[in-house]
């Protein structure tokens, strides 16, 4: 079933924050060996209706699954760009099935830039 934007942005949301690992993408080469700390918070657009009308969690997203996927793919992933692995965790989420639209906020915690001692932070939103 195809959503227009409209349908999508009326839609309800699942959000989930503070999604913490220890992942090796940047573009440092020492980033890709000795790793850093990133954050990430997620919202997640689909149709809750039917899991509020059930109470079933096979009518909505188990949102233990999507907290793995991100855990893995920060854990896993030798990005040279943390965009590259927003888009990664936005592309996994969407393939669950009733995911419609996502937003990934993906934090650097501590970036290895010289007198900075600031959070770099990407936010994308993708849908199918």
């Amino acid at each position: 079933m195809l959503l227009t934007f409209r349908q999508v942005e009326k839609m309800d949301s699942i959000q989930l924050s503070g999604i913490r690992c220890y992942g090796y993408t940047g573009y440092l080469p020492e980033e890709r060996v000795l790793g850093q700390w990133f954050e990430v918070d997620l919202t997640m657009w689909l149709d809750l209706k039917p899991a509020g009308k059930s109470d079933a969690i096979a009518d909505t997203l188990d949102y233990r699954s999507a907290i793995t996927t991100v855990q893995n793919l920060v854990k896993t992933s030798k990005f040279a760009l943390i965009e590259r692995l927003a888009e990664a965790i936005a592309s996994d989420i969407l393939q669950q099935p009733l995911v419609q639209k996502v937003q990934v906020r993906l934090t650097k915690l501590a970036a290895p830039i010289p007198d900075f001692a600031g959070k770099i932070t990407v936010d994308i939103v993708r849908e199918k």
